[in-house]
Parts: structure tokens; C-alpha cells; sequence
């Protein structure tokens, strides 16, 4: 992919947040400076880092102006600050007494950046490159990119920063196989290189944070453990959702096991970020879906799943390893639930004896001092009260996040459909039958791309929305959420896909543009050729404009299987494709050339079966280009 480094190229928001978020902080990230007296905390709605003095009481001491949205950001030893922004443009940023001095670009969307222990280099997630990168700390020279499983999302050091532990966001397999599940990838950091990819729970989708504890001995990840495999009958005891925290050998990078954090009637809605106390006596994990934060005692949570290796009586549930990760009752008695003041519980920060949490929609943090028994709690503005009562495109993103409102809080929209895109696993909802397990899909267009679900079941998106709030989060809620999770959906743009190239205009410098490959403009032909635009034209656009490649009609081109044999499905639209793997109703097809080689019978998807492998991936590519 070409790139070029200027720092005037634009850059693009990387969430799926709402239009009008930079009227919002979204406070995020935080990371201390080497003396912890001070407590950086990035805001992802208004393009800057906000420090905070952390001897006194908490104020605001200064920002740090940055060129675009933060996705992140880390404090060296040395007290540099590093700044993880943009989108396809991404770049790094190494900040010295809080003056950007050096940059570098490195993908699409990083992530995440962490200091290695030695101090020398600064890794971060390209999350829509696949990929790692490892820069000179220094000199923020580019020396390393290292490709890893799917959208790498958090990073973290085990013993000796030997290891390099990146928790990817969403499985990279078929939906049909037989486990479905997200991974672990662990980089050798001397030779920079994947050494191992290790498969969550079946289930595990939308993962989120990960930590180590101080000396790197273990390693913690946050995830959602979908029980996909069942009908969505009912949500007790975690029948669609449960909340995990997987726990890694942080030496060698083996897989212990993994446990849930919520309660057996009292779900703990998507779990984000983990911290682990300096002392490593607590294991603090947030849960943005239900605005709460776990503080687990670490010590005894390690002496359960001793015992549970060993074979020993845990629980009346658990009595072996295997037991352990549908068991909810497996840390309760060590763990305390913490309800914060806010909603968008993310990012958390610990000092021996407090912690720091943000709250993306209130605008604050929250400082609570856990060594005290009754946890006293003192919350810190970083901006003037949020007011949501008039937005409703703001209002519709937090109750998308919010498991609160699902029934005994097991989950929320964004269990499914992070980001307002789709977690890769199959559901079987009850709208179409029992026992047809079908893809979740991204909510990018769905309002203008009518009908919805794959078999276009339901008129529209707005039907969609209050069907979900009966029959998938079993609640009765005001018409009035309803409408704000509408306004959220409208508001979902698509962002570049990382197939595009940068061609300069006539303009000359300064005036690159996004355009497709050489390769994607052959696609583009074969598109036409093989009948692919009949079904999905590039001519039918939105209101603004937008491309939809879809004729919104539906079709039986021979791929149902079992009782959906001879069904006719929704022709859907192909924007932001290259997120939505794997393809087909029922996620069969790895990739698009699959779709065309092995998953086409008699052509009826596109005549495709007397192309040649280059032409095959040049049409691949220019679907992916959208």
C-alpha cells in the first residue's frame, strides 16, 4: 500500500462514534508518567491529551493539542508521551514537554502503543492493516511490521518484555467451524515474529483490553464469551452473553483458562479495560456495558484455578479445569462489584492505592481509593457537565453500549454488533425459525438498504431496533430509546478501506486523494463483465451520494444449506466488505475468493468460473475496495 508521510494529509475518525462526537471529551486511555504524579488521559472526541495531577485533588494541569482524534497513548520511561491518531493516515506521535517533536506514519488505525521494559521500542496495533509495528523509540524510525491474526486491538509485555501478547478483536475463522473464536497473538520480540496464536474459548469475540502484571509473569484479557451455539430463547444465566477474562502464562505464553466475571443471575455486559495494582494484589477490570468495575483479588483467583487444575472442588460447578469457563459463580466470593457514577466505563489506572477510571459518555473520571473498606469514590470533571437530553445521535451510541438495559444486564447491542459492525459469529434468532444459525451483520447503511437481516425478514432498520429490544435483550423500553438507537445507526459511516491507494490530484502536493488500486481498477472491470454490478450497481447511491452496490431485491443463488435449502436471501450491500468476514449468509466463505471459487455453484453468483487466479484477485480487491 503506498503511504506518504505529510503531516497536512487528513486524517480520518477511526470510531464509529457519532458525527458531532467533538463536542464531547470521550475520555479514554490513561497511562501515568514514571513517577505516577501525574495521569494522562486521552480524549477521543476533541483531539488532545489531558494530564492530571494525581498528588493533589485531581485537577486538571494541562492538555496536549494533538492533529487528530487519539487511539491511544503510553508514557515512556523517560516521560516521553506517545500518541497513537488517525485513521488510514495513522501516525505516532513522540511528545516531549508536551511539543509533538517526531512522527512517523504507520498504518490504518493504530492502537494501543506500549514501551518496551527496556525503553528503547515503542510497539503499536494497526487494527485494519492486521498488523504490529515496532518503532525506534528514539528516533520513531520504523523497524518492524509484523502481521498478526484480526484487527489487533491491545498490546502487552509478558516476564522480561521478552514476549509481546496481542489480544485481536474478532475470530478470523469460518463461522461454520467447529470452535469460532477470536486469538491471542504472541510475538518473540527479539526476532519479530508470531510465534504462536492461541484460540480463546469457542465464542470469544469482541476483546478489548489486555495487561500484564508487574513483572510480566501473567497476562489478562477482556473478552465476550458468546454462547452462540444455542437458539436465543432467553438470556438467564448467560444463554446469549456471558462476560470472560482469560488468563496467560505470561513466560511462556501458554493458555491457562478462562472465567467469567459476571454473576449467576446479574450479567457483567462487556468487559473492556484491566489493570493490574502495582503490588499485584487486585486485578481491576472494567465493564463499559454495565458501568461497573471487578475488583478481584488476584492471589486467591490463581489459588481457585490451581485447585480446579488439580482436579479439586472449587465449586458446586467446578471441580476441574474444564468447568471453569461456564461457571458464574467462580469468582464471586473473591470479587467486590463496583458501580461507577457514569456511563462508557473503558479505561482504568491504578497506583497502590487508587484507581482511576474513565467514563467516555459522562465526561469524567472517577477516583476510588480501594485499600479503604467502603471504597469512598470522588469523581473529577475534565470538561462541563454532559448534557444528552438534545442529542440524540449521542444518546443512541451509550444506549447501544449499554447493557443495562438488557434484561438482568447480560448484554447490550454492541455485544453483537461492536462498533455498530458484527462480532463474525453465527445467531440463531428466532425471527426466521429455529435451528438456521445465520451471520450478524454490520449496521453501516442498513437504514438505506432496505430490508433487513439476511433474509430481509424485517422491513427496515427501524423495525429492527425494536425487535431487538424484545426479542434479543427481552426488555419493553421507551419509543423514545428506540429513536435514539436509530439516530446512532444513521450516524455509522464507513471508514477507508485499507485497499485503497493515495494518487496525487492535479493540484499537485497537498492534494492526494483515496483512489482505487491498478489491480482494483481490472477488478473493476470483471465486476461489470461477469454480472456481478446486475445485482450489486454502483449507480444506486444515498441521499448523500453514497455508493449502496445494492438492488435491493433478493435472490436464490443455490447456497442455502439444510432447511434454508432453495431460500431466497437479501442482496446485500458491499460498503466497508473488507470488515465484514466471513461471507455468506451463514459465514462459510474465509475470504471473497472463496466465495467465487469454492462457494458458486454453476455461477449463479457472478460468472466467475472461467476466470484465472489474477483475475479472481483483482475482482476480489475491488469489492474490498468499498
Amino acid at each position: 500500500m503506498n503511504r506518504f508521510i505529510l503531516l497536512s494529509l487528513c486524517f480520518f475518525a477511526v470510531s464509529a462514534s457519532t458525527t458531532n462526537a467533538q463536542k464531547y471529551l470521550s475520555p479514554e486511555y490513561m497511562d501515568f508518567d514514571p513517577g505516577r504524579k501525574h495521569l494522562y488521559v486521552t480524549a477521543a472526541g476533541a483531539s488532545k491529551i489531558m494530564i492530571i495531577n494525581t498528588e493533589g485533588d485531581g485537577t486538571l494541569s494541562g492538555e496536549i493539542e494533538l492533529p487528530a482524534n487519539p487511539n491511544g497513548m503510553a508514557v515512556g520511561g523517560d516521560g516521553a508521551v506517545f500518541a497513537a491518531v488517525g485513521g488510514f493516515d495513522g501516525r505516532l506521535l513522540r511528545i516531549v514537554d508536551g511539543k509533538i517533536c517526531t512522527d512517523v506514519e504507520v498504518g490504518h488505525t493504530p492502537l494501543a502503543p506500549v514501551v518496551s521494559p527496556d525503553g528503547k521500542s515503542l510497539y503499536a496495533a494497526c487494527r485494519f492493516d492486521n498488523m504490529i509495528v515496532r518503532i525506534d523509540a528514539a528516533s520513531m524510525e520504523l523497524k518492524a511490521e509484523i502481521s498478526v491474526s484480526r484487527e489487533p486491538h491491545a498490546l502487552a509485555f509478558g516476564a522480561g518484555g521478552k514476549l509481546l501478547f496481542v489480544a485481536n478483536h474478532l475470530p478470523d475463522v469460518r463461522a461454520t467451524d467447529d470452535v469460532v473464536a477470536a486469538n491471542v497473538s504472541i510475538i518473540d520480540t527479539a526476532a519479530d515474529k508470531v510465534v504462536r496464536n492461541v484460540r480463546l474459548p469457542n465464542g470469544s469475540s469482541g476483546v478489548r483490553g489486555i495487561c500484564a502484571t508487574p513483572d510480566g509473569s501473567v497476562v489478562y484479557v477482556t473478552h465476550t464469551l458468546a454462547r452462540f451455539q444455542l437458539p436465543t430463547t432467553q438470556l438467564e444465566r448467560g444463554w446469549m452473553n456471558t462476560a470472560g477474562l482469560s488468563v496467560f502464562d505470561g513466560t511462556t505464553g501458554d493458555y491457562i483458562n478462562t472465567v467469567l466475571l459476571d454473576d449467576v443471575d446479574l450479567g457483567a455486559a462487556n468487559p473492556w479495560g484491566v489493570a493490574v495494582s502495582p503490588c499485584a494484589e487486585h486485578l481491576f477490570v472494567a465493564h463499559a456495558g454495565t458501568s461497573e468495575i471487578s475488583m478481584i483479588e488476584r492471589p486467591a483467583l490463581h489459588q481457585r484455578l490451581h485447585k480446579a487444575e488439580n482436579g479439586e472442588k472449587v465449586t458446586e460447578v467446578t471441580s476441574s479445569p474444564e468447568s471453569v469457563p461456564n461457571d458464574l459463580s467462580f469468582v464471586v466470593p473473591i470479587r467486590r462489584r463496583i458501580k461507577m457514577p457514569g456511563d462508557g466505563v473503558r479505561g482504568v489506572a491504578v497506583t497502590d492505592d487508587r484507581l482511576f477510571v474513565s467514563m467516555y459518555f459522562k465526561d469524567t473520571l472517577a477516583q476510588i481509593d480501594f485499600r479503604k473498606p467502603k471504597l469512598p469514590l470522588t469523581e473529577i470533571a475534565l470538561g462541563p457537565a454532559v448534557d444528552l437530553s438534545g442529542d440524540r445521535v449521542r444518546r443512541g451510541e451509550m444506549l447501544w453500549n449499554d447493557g443495562t438495559m438488557c434484561f438482568q444486564h447480560w448484554q447490550s447491542c454492541a455485544s453483537c454488533h461492536p462498533d455498530g459492525r458484527a462480532d463474525s459469529l453465527n445467531w440463531d434468532l428466532l425471527n426466521d425459525g429455529i435451528g438456521n444459525p445465520k451471520q450478524t451483520k454490520s449496521l453501516v447503511y442498513c437504514h438505506l438498504t432496505p430490508p433487513t437481516m439476511v433474509t430481509g425478514i424485517r422491513p427496515d432498520m427501524e423495525a429492527c431496533n425494536r425487535k431487538g429490544l424484545t426479542h434479543i435483550q427481552f426488555v419493553v423500553r421507551p419509543e423514545e430509546d428506540a429513536l435514539c438507537l436509530d439516530a446512532y445507526v444513521r450516524s455509522l459511516k464507513p471508514l477507508p478501506s485499507p485497499y485503497l491507494v493515495k494518487r496525487r490530484g492535479w493540484m499537485g502536493l497537498g492534494s492526494e486523494k483515496l483512489t482505487l488500486s491498478d489491480k482494483a481498477r481490472e477488478g473493476e472491470k470483471i465486476f461489470h463483465q461477469v454480472g456481478c454490478a446486475e445485482c450489486h450497481p454502483p449507480t444506486i447511491c444515498g441521499p448523500e451520494g453514497e455508493k449502496l452496490f445494492t438492488n435491493l431485491r433478493k435472490y436464490d443463488l443455490g447456497l442455502g444449506v439444510g432447511n434454508e435449502k432453495n431460500r431466497s436471501f437479501d442482496t446485500t450491500h458491499l460498503v466497508e466488505v473488507w470488515r465484514t468476514a466471513p461471507y455468506l449468509y451463514d459465514g462459510r466463505a474465509l475470504t471473497i475468493i472463496e466465495m467465487f471459487t469454492k462457494y458458486n455453484p454453476e455461477d449463479r453468483h457472478g460468472e466467475t468460473g472461467k476466470l484465472n487466479p489474477n483475475q479472481i484477485e483483482a475482482l476480489a480487491e475491488y469489492i474490498l475496495s468499498y
